[in-house]
């Protein structure tokens, strides 16, 4: 294990989150438009993760190195492809409203502001463990220095 490779784990989660904390405000921001310029409905977003691991090549070598069996392999966590949602929009009887259809329904999105809220605070703790953890890293660093110096 590299000095640096609790920081980027750290980071890449920060990161992870951040956009997904982007992606949550963006479907609670757009939660009643009914019109896009796609047409139709804004259609809820979400973020898929992946584990990011080192590439073959220095796998290979790591393991020529070290013949313990360990995670010594992952390097974070990204962002694999943020997905539109296949849910049907919510169908409500306006009839005065701009883009109602002929019988007087609006397709609004599929969105629970409440869901969205949730899905937002959990992101924003993930994100606040993650920047623990960078701290926590960069306090022990610092402690090692202290004593290496003295």
């Amino acid at each position: 294990m590299g000095f640096f490779d609790g920081y980027n784990v750290a980071t890449s989660g920060m990161s992870a989150q951040r956009t997904r904390i982007n992606t949550v405000s963006a479907n609670i921001a757009n939660a009643q438009t009914t019109h896009t310029k796609d047409g139709g409905p804004y259609k809820k977003q979400n973020v898929v993760f992946q584990e990011l691991l080192l590439d073959n090549k220095q796998q290979q070598n790591k393991s020529l190195i070290d013949t313990k069996k360990d995670i010594s392999g992952l390097r974070g966590v990204g962002v694999k492809e943020i997905l539109d949602s296949k849910a049907a929009p919510t169908m409500k009887h306006e009839p005065n409203h701009p883009d109602a259809n002929k019988d007087g329904y609006v397709a609004y999105p599929n969105i629970n502001p409440v869901i969205e809220m949730v899905d937002l605070i959990e992101a924003m703790r993930s994100y606040e463990a993650n920047l623990a953890s960078f701290q926590t890293q960069k306090t022990m660093d610092t402690k090692t220095l202290d004593i290496l110096k003295g």
